[in-house]
C-alpha cells in the first residue's frame, strides 16, 4: 500500500463502483415503479396526466360495448336470455331536415327491481328525448343528438356509463352523463365510498383531488371570462357537490380505474365537464 499508484487505482475503482451502484439503484427503482415510494408520492404520480388528457381518455371509452373480463354471468337471471347483462336495445343513425341522430341505447338485462328502476332512468333521460326529436314536425331548428355507452365489471360491480350530446338550434351544446354502479353480488347500487374502498384509496385524498381539479378548471374559466368570453361556464366552488359524499357520477373503468365525473350539462346548457381519475 506504500505504492501511490495502487492507492489511486483503489480509489478510482471505489468511485466507479459507487457510480455504478447509484445508477443501478435508479434503474431498479424505475423498473419496479418505485417500490419504496410513499403512498402520497404514488398518489401524486398517478395524477400527472393533464386534465385534457384525462378527459380525452374518458371520451374514448364509449364503444357501445360491455367488457366482462373474466366475470361469469351464468347465475344471473336475465330478462332476455339471448343477450348479455348489458346490451344495446336500440341503435339508429338517421339524418333529416329536422335532425341528425346517432343513438345506441343500452339496457341492463337483469331480472330485478333495481335493474328495472335504472332502465327507467335511461328511458326518462335519453329515450324520451330521442322519441321527441324524431317525432317533431316542421321544426324551425335543427337538432343533433347522440347517445353512446360503455360498461365494465370489476369486483362484482357492473358499471354502466351513458353519454349523450345534444345541440338544438342556436343553443349551446350539452353533454349529459349518467352512471350506474350495480353490485351484482348484493343486488344494490354501489356508492362512491364503496368504489373508493375497492380501490384502497384515502377518502380525504380523493376529496382533496376533486376540489383541486375542479378549482383549477374554474380558475381557467374565470380567466377566460375576464378576457371577454361571456359564454364560459363558471363553477360554484362553494357547492356541496364537490364533497365526495355528494358526487353523483362515478364508475370503475376497463382496468379498474376510478373515474369521478362532473358533467355540468346534466343541468345546464354546456358541454363543460371535470373528470377526476384514479388509476
Amino acid at each position: 500500500m506504500k505504492n501511490p499508484k495502487i492507492i489511486y487505482v483503489l480509489i478510482s475503482l471505489f468511485c466507479i463502483f459507487a457510480i455504478i451502484a447509484g445508477i443501478y439503484a435508479q434503474f431498479i427503482d424505475a423498473d419496479y415503479g418505485g417500490i419504496n415510494v410513499s403512498k402520497e408520492e404514488e398518489f401524486n404520480t398517478i395524477q400527472n396526466k393533464s386534465n385534457e388528457e384525462i378527459e380525452a381518455q374518458f371520451n374514448n371509452l364509449f364503444t357501445n360495448t360491455l367488457n366482462l373480463g373474466n366475470y361469469d354471468t351464468t347465475g344471473i337471471q336475465k330478462i332476455n336470455q339471448e343477450e348479455n347483462i348489458v346490451y344495446s336495445i336500440y341503435d339508429k343513425t338517421e339524418q333529416t331536415e329536422n335532425y341528425e341522430i346517432n343513438i345506441h341505447i343500452p339496457v341492463i338485462n337483469i331480472n330485478s327491481e333495481l335493474s328495472n328502476s335504472l332502465n327507467q332512468i335511461t328511458q326518462a333521460n335519453f329515450v324520451n328525448k330521442a322519441n321527441e326529436i324524431m317525432t317533431r314536425e316542421n321544426s324551425l331548428t335543427k337538432t343533433i343528438y347522440s347517445i353512446d355507452y360503455t360498461a365494465y365489471v370489476n369486483n362484482d360491480i357492473l358499471s354502466l356509463v351513458i353519454k349523450s350530446t345534444l345541440k338544438e338550434g342556436d343553443s349551446p351544446q350539452r353533454v349529459i352523463i349518467i352512471t350506474y354502479n350495480y353490485n351484482l353480488n348484493t343486488d344494490t347500487q354501489a356508492s362512491l365510498i364503496d368504489l373508493i374502498t375497492i380501490k384502497e384509496l384515502n377518502r380525504d385524498e380523493v376529496n382533496t383531488k376533486i376540489k383541486q381539479v375542479c378549482s383549477e378548471a374554474n380558475e381557467e374559466a374565470i380567466a377566460l371570462q375576464n378576457m371577454g368570453y361571456n359564454s364560459i361556464f363558471v363553477r360554484d366552488m362553494e357547492s356541496e357537490i364537490y364533497n365526495v359524499d355528494n358526487a353523483s357520477a362515478y364508475f370503475l373503468g376497463p382496468n379498474k380505474e376510478l373515474y369521478i365525473i362532473y358533467a355540468y350539462g346534466n343541468n345546464e346548457f354546456t358541454s363543460e365537464m371535470d373528470v377526476i381519475l384514479f388509476e
